[in-house]
């Protein structure tokens, strides 16, 4: 079967505009059919940026026939979750609360994006201001996964992640607070990375709980993820001692982390592990000490910081939030500053313990999301024969690395019986995102042979 140009990686993709192989515009239009094609049924996209990209199109083709060729983001087309600015386009944050709130100036990730030759192409769907992990309660109406119509894509970057799963966009940027880039990646079956906390500018990214979050990409292939990141970072990475040797040590964080999930993302996972350890990986145990206590340290970070952020608008306008959004927001009210002081230093110790854990290995490999994408409208999820909150079995897994600020990206690594995509979580030491990017790509080689 033929692939059309959206069907392709990024690298593919820049060989081909840099040969002039394939011209800028074309590649725009034929996303722009996508779009409209696909995303009346899944509801991805916030605002679609068609004129302007057009526009952009023309103009990259000028500059790489006159052999002013940027590098390889020159000509692609991209997303942003509609948390971001762009200059001229509202930012809704797929709330009513904020409408309508036009951007003057671009978001610095964004400008450093078209500074690399980028396309904005358009801006994402999420759940309302980035506080779900089901893309479902949005201004737009709930985002549907690309396999199934019935079902969540994850979230909060919901639309991002179905903007590249189904090729209407080449890559995309999201947020992640919780495991907001990482999740949907797992659900729908792409890359997602959270780079180490601060190598990203969050400057003019509307906030949700300021030292928790970060923005960082959602690509097909791990290359991908690495050119984007690359192109938004704040400052070149820390040097560290580069290796020739592809394979090394990971280390498996059992206890806690494997305790509660869905009997079918284990066996995917399990598989995984043995087709890493068969690649000559070696795979050991290596447990986080603390980890049953980073779900009350992060909701004792996070809602706080949330309620502080949303102070002024859940005073004047509280019935332009939805119900799920509004009620976590007025939760964070209620969380004395001792708690919060507490769980600072409950964040300083989960950053020992990972760190730990990380001594002596290449990476820390546990799955992204314990259970496969979940119908729609669902508030709880069978697992073991218990009943447990889907919000928080789907914050389980991915949480703590946002509390410590390490580097974690989930890349797919096999589907259900039923066809839905798993993640694996792959998670490195603090400031060498492009070390976890060196171990990601071998294990993305060992998982696709």
């Amino acid at each position: 079967m033929t692939l059309g140009w959206c069907d392709h990686t990024i690298g593919r993709l820049a060989r081909a505009i840099e040969s002039q192989e394939v011209s800028v515009r074309q590649v725009v239009d034929e996303t722009l059919a996508r779009i409209a094609n696909r995303d009346p049924a899944l509801t991805a996209f916030t605002s679609v940026l068609g004129d302007s990209a057009c526009l952009d199109a023309d103009n990259a083709d000028r500059d790489i026939a006159a052999g002013r060729y940027r590098g390889p983001l020159h000509g692609v087309p991209m997303s942003v979750k509609d948390l971001i600015d762009v200059g001229g386009v509202p930012t809704t944050a797929a709330s009513r609360v904020r409408e309508p709130v036009v951007a003057r100036t671009d978001a610095p990730v964004v400008a450093r994006l078209r500074a690399a030759g980028a396309i904005l192409i358009g801006k994402c769907n999420l759940h309302e201001f980035a506080f779900g992990t089901t893309g479902e309660d949005s201004a737009f109406g709930p985002t549907r996964h690309p396999l199934d119509p019935g079902r969540s894509p994850g979230g909060s970057s919901s639309g991002s992640a179905v903007s590249v799963a189904t090729g209407m966009a080449f890559a995309t940027l999201g947020t992640d607070t919780g495991g907001s880039i990482r999740i949907p990646a797992a659900a729908c079956g792409v890359v997602g990375l959270k780079p180490t906390f601060g190598e990203v500018s969050c400057d003019g990214v509307v906030p949700l709980g300021p030292s928790l979050d970060h923005v960082g990409p959602l690509t097909r292939c791990v290359g991908d993820a690495r050119l984007v990141y690359h192109a938004i970072r704040d400052h070149p990475p820390v040097a560290w001692p580069h290796s020739t040797a592809t394979i090394g040590t990971l280390g498996c964080p059992r206890p806690y982390f494997l305790d509660r999930l869905d009997d079918e993302v284990r066996a995917v996972f399990e598989q995984a592990v043995t087709r890493l350890a068969d690649a000559d990986w070696t795979v050991e145990d290596a447990p986080i000490r603390y980890a049953k206590d980073a779900s009350a340290v992060c909701l004792h970070l996070l809602l706080p910081e949330a309620s502080a952020v949303h102070a002024t608008s859940l005073a004047d306008r509280p019935t332009a939030y939805t119900p799920g959004v509004r009620l976590r927001l007025e939760l964070g009210r209620y969380v004395l500053a001792e708690d919060y002081a507490r769980a600072q230093h409950g964040r300083e110790a989960l950053g020992r313990a990972v760190d730990a854990a990380l001594a002596g290995r290449h990476a820390l490999v546990l799955p992204s999301l314990a259970i496969p994408a979940p119908p729609l409208g669902a508030s709880t999820v069978e697992i073991g024969g218990e009943t447990e909150s889907l919000r928080a079995i789907m914050l389980r897994l991915t949480q703590l690395f946002n509390a410590t600020g390490h580097p974690a990206i989930s890349i797919p690594c096999g589907l259900t019986t039923t066809g839905l995509p798993c993640g694996l979580q792959l998670v490195g030491r603090r400031h060498q995102t492009d070390q976890l990017l060196d171990v990601a790509e071998a294990c993305e080689a060992a998982l696709t042979d």
